[in-house]
């Protein structure tokens, strides 16, 4: 028998905000390189995620989740980026969540190209649990779009995901591999540094601090094992400020040292962090700071 050909190809992975993309793509490739969070709209940045097996390597795109509600020259810009994304890729992971289906799901499909593979994902498939009902729901999202395939997953729990690999493996082109088989990311330390600050802002904050909030770091020096990184979380008015600094500086204080155990795991490495918090009205849009953050 003539042995398989190796494979490898980008592979996009879309939906609406918050339907667990970075989740996903976290998973697939085994370790975290694109935050997460409730708050809709986390994910900034395409982000390259890559998981290579022996036969073949899988270069996952990680897009903002499509704007259909807001505008703004930030919101513009990331819209911009998933459809860009989608004309560069081999093949398309849509993300859906399993018994919903909304017109935010609708929008994003109509972005879906018609000329390379698309692969429906139905995540978060251990919330419906009735056979029947998980039938029903997936021949009305089939009727929605001519998918590729059709598989269920639950990112969180990592159920499917092996099925999910073997069935996209099948649809990339043959070729060799695009990285070196122990790259997992693009994504320079600094831009995981600025990052990691934003989700734990997010997650420590919740609700109460809105979504235009960014993370610009300042200075980054590497002296051996050691990372020395001074960063400024952007707010837009002061009561946003004296939400993330907290009573007596703590929120910040809990929002530096989380950032900084995940940092020192990610990096392998001892860091050193301090974060300061700056009001600047209007940042969102601001063309200069967004060019600063990568958001073009």
């Amino acid at each position: 028998m003539q042995p398989s050909p190796h494979r490898a190809g980008l592979v996009a992975i879309i939906g609406r905000p918050n339907v667990g993309k970075s989740t996903l793509l976290n998973k697939l490739v085994g370790q975290k390189v694109s935050i997460t969070s409730k708050k809709a709209q986390t994910t900034r940045h395409r982000v390259l995620g890559i998981r290579t097996d022996s036969d073949v390597q899988f270069v996952f795109v990680d897009t903002p989740g499509f704007q259909t509600r807001h505008g703004g020259r930030m919101n513009t810009a990331m819209n911009r980026s998933v459809k860009q994304t989608l004309a560069d890729v081999d093949a398309v992971l849509m993300l859906v969540e399993a018994g919903r289906l909304n017109q935010g799901d609708r929008q994003v499909m109509k972005l879906l190209p018609q000329d390379r593979p698309v692969l429906l994902v139905v995540n978060k498939q251990d919330e419906l649990k009735d056979r029947a009902a998980m039938l029903a729901y997936l021949q009305k999202v089939a009727a929605e779009h001519d998918f590729t395939e059709i598989v269920p997953v639950s990112a969180k729990h990592g159920t499917g995901l092996e099925e999910l690999l073997k069935t996209l493996a099948r649809h990339l082109p043959e070729g060799e591999a695009l990285y070196g088989e122990d790259d997992v990311t693009d994504q320079t330390e600094r831009v995981l540094a600025a990052e990691l600050i934003r989700e734990k802002l997010f997650r420590l904050c919740g609700d109460e601090i809105p979504y235009a909030t960014a993370v610009v770091i300042d200075k980054f020096e590497e002296e051996g094992n050691l990372r020395r990184i001074f960063a400024t979380i952007l707010v837009d008015r002061d009561s946003q400020k004296a939400i993330v600094i907290g009573k007596g500086g703590e929120k910040l204080k809990a929002i530096s040292t989380q950032a900084r155990l995940d940092m020192e795991k990610a990096f392998d490495a001892r860091v050193y962090l301090e974060v300061w918090v700056k009001v600047k009205g209007g940042w969102a849009d601001d063309v200069r700071t967004l060019k600063s953050l990568g958001i073009e």
